[in-house]
């Protein structure tokens, strides 16, 4: 993608250009977008254990089997091989950070693996936690309902994390980390 400046009368032409990538596939900002919606619906607005809140975990439910399979079969970047953050990698940019001296990633940095690999096995806990109170083996038990609670809890704070660090990165990097999310797209 090239963007060009407008000419001013009487100045010579000048032109900028901002190469993009892509980078985040159609699955990918899917998957990311019905996390976020479903997470604010169940979390602020829909009733728990209501018909309309079960319904959006199980959409859930069904957008982590697709990014896990697709973390297997999908575009580079959505790959998990692309991103496994190993403990080498990841106190190696904690490192960077601290020295100022941070590498720029064209998908997931290592710590952004990490949070992404936590929340998706917290909110696939999240589904199996209140798929299980529907079961008549786990009916009305109370410790099941606070462990789904808690953990959905959990994704909350993590999400928030999340969100500051994306802010925070775009400012560092002089780049929309959100609105890639959106268009799929990242400076080059």
């Amino acid at each position: 993608m090239t963007r060009v400046s407008s000419q001013k009368e009487g100045l010579a032409p000048s032109t900028t250009t901002q190469r993009t990538v892509k980078v985040w596939d159609p699955v990918v900002r899917l998957f990311h977008w019905t996390v976020v919606a479903a997470c604010m619906l169940n979390l602020f607005v829909l009733e728990e254990g209501k018909y309309w809140h079960r319904v959006t975990g199980y959409v859930v439910a069904t957008a982590i089997v697709t990014r896990t399979i697709w973390g297997f079969v999908g575009t580079k970047h959505s790959r998990f091989n692309d991103f496994v953050p190993t403990p080498s990698k990841v106190i190696g940019q904690i490192l960077d950070i601290l020295d100022r001296n941070e590498k720029r990633y064209i998908g997931h940095n290592p710590l952004a693996s990490v949070m992404m690999l936590c929340l998706m096995a917290l909110l696939a806990a999240t589904a199996l936690t209140g798929w299980m109170t529907t079961l008549d083996a786990f009916w009305g038990e109370k410790w099941l309902k606070e462990l789904h609670g808690a953990i959905a809890n959990s994704i909350m704070v993590l999400a928030f994390v999340h969100a500051g660090a994306a802010v925070i990165e775009s400012w560092r990097h002089r780049e929309n980390l959100v609105w890639s999310m959106v268009t799929g797209r990242k400076k080059a």
